[in-house]
């Protein structure tokens, strides 16, 4: 009964990573290609890789609210 429950919570803290994963993932490529205001764009990337969790919830929250609107 113990090695069900260690599973269960390891395949939680699994789901949990691949989410960052992606999240840090999807992060990168929009800032990539997107257009930003002066020097934005090469903060915005090195937060992202270098602080990545906490650097793709401020780029979601923050950052995408800067990029340049293409016409």
């Amino acid at each position: 009964m113990d090695l069900i429950d260690n599973s269960y919570g390891l395949f939680i803290w699994q789901l949990f990573i691949l989410f960052l994963i992606v999240l840090w993932i999807y992060c990168l490529i929009d800032v990539l290609r997107n257009r930003f205001s002066q020097n934005d764009k090469v903060i915005w990337l090195l937060t992202v890789i270098l602080v990545p969790f906490i650097g793709s919830i401020l780029y979601l929250i923050l950052g995408r609210n800067k990029r340049l609107k293409l016409n």
